[in-house]
């Protein structure tokens, strides 16, 4: 990495949104919730909170329910988008009870109106939770069939004015094949959006990544897995891949 590079690294983020998938949270079952890997995350989101860093965070929730491929086996795809999208207010009510379990004060904040375990969003409201040191849940998505977690990721993170997205997944960065298949796949330190769209790098759906880039919004892979990894980045050190 240049100087440069890791001179932009060590930056000092004051806001961040940190996206996971629903698989993070299921550890080595095949389905729903695992409790030691929730604690686990929750305790590595807790390092940056304890940093002053105020953070926002969406799950997905392809560990119950993923809408694409209920549609894919014949289910309408408005009504398996919903329940994808209930599936992840399942995955933040998890995480919160973990997060507070911790002493950390947490917000499960639904696009759905479900007003017995969630608040419903309003941008305003949720700013002033982060200004309080609350972490912030955005669940159900969206709120609208069609668009990701990934696409509520990015629409969440500029509305919250966050100055990075931190997409925490199962390998260090940005590869140009997968590297558990190829041992010659290659990592990248920094690539672009346009890169992204033109090489279809895995790291979000082109709806977030057009979103990201038209905003100016870098996006910052690295691997949930490695103990650490969270706080790392954030102190300038760690492996990564940095999208802007």
């Amino acid at each position: 990495m240049s100087d440069q590079d890791q001179g932009q690294s060590s930056k000092k983020y004051k806001r961040v949104m940190l996206k996971i998938s629903g698989e993070a949270l299921m550890g080595d079952q095949g389905f729903g919730l695992h409790p030691p890997t929730v604690e686990r995350i929750a305790r590595e989101v807790k390092t940056v909170h304890d940093m002053g860093v105020e953070i926002c965070m969406v799950i997905g929730g392809g560990n119950i329910f993923r809408g694409l491929q209920g549609s894919a086996q014949g289910m309408e795809r408005t009504t398996a988008d919903y329940m994808g999208m209930l599936a992840t207010v399942m995955n933040a009510l998890g995480m919160q009870a973990a997060m507070e379990d911790l002493g950390i004060h947490t917000r499960v904040i639904s696009a759905i109106t479900m007003n017995e375990v969630a608040e419903p969003y309003i941008r305003r409201r949720a700013v002033r939770h982060l200004e309080k040191g609350r972490v912030c849940i955005f669940a159900a998505g969206t709120g609208n069939p069609y668009f990701t977690t990934d696409t509520a990721a990015t629409l969440r993170a500029n509305e919250m004015a966050c100055e990075a997205i931190f997409k925490g997944t199962k390998v260090d960065g940005v590869y140009d094949k997968d590297p558990a298949k190829h041992d010659d796949a290659k990592r990248y330190d920094k690539v672009t959006y346009d890169e992204v769209l033109a090489q279809h790098l895995n790291v979000m759906d082109a709806s977030a990544i057009a979103l990201a880039r038209d905003n100016d919004l870098p996006i910052i892979v690295f691997s949930l897995d490695e103990p650490g990894g969270f706080k790392g980045i954030l102190a300038g050190e760690g492996t990564y891949t940095i999208v802007n």
